[in-house]
């Protein structure tokens, strides 16, 4: 297992050059004054200045010098302090935020994480359970029950669930508003009573011991968590079903049958483990998509998350943001597949001899 594990992670350089490479590729579409935004706040105003920021920053020279001070970025000959650099940490200022955008992503993740891991949990259990009842008793109530449940929520567009349970919980019922927080626990966050220790609020919350502000918090992101889970368990349930009938019918589940174990012992302890291999790869494309943000589950609940950051940095044609959130999301996808990998290895042995 150890060798397998080194194994992956001596890919993760190289996927990270692949990445870095790509995004950096994609940036030289832009002109030279639009790239200078990776170094500077305000568009220079004159030739001369434009000349300046060209020659300083090296926007001239050949592909694998601009490649490497884009990594790197370059030190400030008389302060010697150090501007641009992703390797640093900066990935550019952002005009649509009037912001450094690895400022925004230290504001918007937190938010973001909190809502993935309130998400993550319905998202997985529900839908795996279903699609695994669904398939043991196929062609069932049950089953037909879910084909149906997947074929209208995969033909549902996230934005229309989202509005219509926008428009019934909160402008029918009044019950769960959009945002993030209520006004109250904004100016108690300001306040000085409220510890941050973590960022995510309702992990603060618990720790400082307020479930009022808990409350509020999961308030806010019940209809997000159910529009995302909605449209999720569609998938899920689709993949599971598929993969467990077709392990139902392998030879050790025959045979674990004439053998006369028991029918939950043949499902709970054969067939469900070795179904999960598919459902897994599923899982952690679902994770790194809540992880980067769910764009339109955010813009439509108001949720001040990666998702919306980047639509408005979109919308508003702010390139080096948007490249920059790319840039975010590549490390996250690079590091989830990690560890889906590893859990193919935990999942079925017989991927470490691969």
């Amino acid at each position: 297992m150890a060798n397998y594990i080194i194994r992956r992670l001596l890919l993760v350089p190289v996927l990270l050059f692949g990445v870095t490479l790509i995004i950096f590729g994609l940036l030289q579409a832009m002109g030279p004054v639009e790239r200078s935004a990776l170094y500077v706040r305000d568009f220079p105003k004159t030739d001369k200045q434009i000349q300046g920021i060209i020659t300083k920053y090296g926007l001239d020279k050949p592909f694998y010098i601009q490649y490497w001070t884009w990594l790197t970025g370059k030190a400030d000959k008389f302060t010697g302090e150090r501007e641009g650099g992703i390797l640093f940490g900066d990935f550019g200022y952002s005009r649509t935020a009037s912001q450094p955008v690895i400022d925004i992503i230290k504001d918007r993740f937190p938010n973001t994480l909190d809502l993935t891991i309130w998400a993550v949990f319905p998202v997985l259990s529900v839908g795996i359970w279903l699609g695994v009842k669904a398939a043991v008793h196929q062609n069932g109530v049950v089953d037909q029950a879910a084909r149906i449940f997947s074929i209208v929520g995969t033909s549902f567009p996230t934005f229309v669930f989202g509005l219509l349970v926008l428009m019934l919980f909160y402008g029918k019922l009044g019950w769960f508003p959009p945002g993030k927080m209520s006004d109250w626990v904004n100016a108690l966050l300001y306040s000085g009573d409220f510890v941050r220790y973590t960022k995510l609020l309702t992990i603060d919350a618990l720790l400082n011991g307020r479930l009022d502000v808990f409350w509020d918090a999961i308030k806010h992101m019940l209809l997000p968590i159910l529009t995302l889970s909605y449209i999720s368990w569609a998938t899920f349930v689709r993949v599971t079903r598929s993969s467990m009938l077709e392990t139902l019918r392998m030879e050790y589940v025959v045979t674990a049958r004439a053998k006369g174990l028991a029918e939950k012992d043949v499902i709970n302890k054969h067939a469900r483990p070795n179904a999960m291999i598919p459902v897994t790869t599923l899982a952690g494309f679902q994770v790194i998509s809540l992880l980067g943000g769910v764009v339109i589950t955010e813009t439509v609940f108001n949720y001040p998350g990666i998702g919306q950051a980047a639509a408005d940095a979109a919308q508003n044609l702010d390139v080096v943001t948007v490249l920059g959130f790319a840039i975010f999301n590549g490390l996250i996808l690079i590091l989830a597949n990690l560890v889906v990998d590893i859990l193919y290895g935990i999942i079925d042995p017989r991927v470490r001899l691969s």
